[in-house]
């Protein structure tokens, strides 16, 4: 029996969205306001599932503090109020689109968690915008 746990969770950070190698002209016809040089900011929400069988020991699919500390030490320690481009260094050279903040969420949080257990992520950048990956 199959069953999907969430939690929820929540950080700040600050972003700009750009190409190195594209002009500014280029980066502000494709990103606008968010190519901004001075950065710009995000009330981040995420959600984190996990889907797998019920222990049948402890009922559970996965401890939920077991889940807190993985999101805490992975994501939030990591994002929280932090520019991304500049203190992060997983978006050195990577462009911190909602898209790959949550797949790089989603590769630092899956090999923390036990190879039987699906998961995924949904990051809300705004309360309208959110992206969803599973790792397909």
């Amino acid at each position: 029996m199959k069953v999907t746990v969430s939690r929820k969770a929540h950080f700040n950070a600050a972003h700009r969205l750009y190409r190195k190698d594209w002009s500014f002209e280029k980066n502000d016809e494709i990103f606008g306001k968010c190519n901004n040089p001075n950065f710009h900011g995000h009330n981040y929400e995420l959600i984190v599932s996990v889907n797998g069988e019920i222990d049948q020991e402890t009922g559970y699919v996965i401890d939920m503090k077991v889940l807190k500390d993985i999101i805490k030490s992975e994501v939030e320690d990591a994002f929280d109020h932090k520019n991304l481009n500049l203190e992060v260094p997983e978006f050195q050279d990577l462009n911190p689109t909602a898209e790959n903040i949550a797949v790089v969420i989603y590769n630092k949080m899956k090999p923390k968690l036990d190879a039987n257990l699906d998961l995924e992520i949904t990051l809300y950048e705004t309360p309208r915008n959110f992206v969803t990956y599973s790792g397909k």
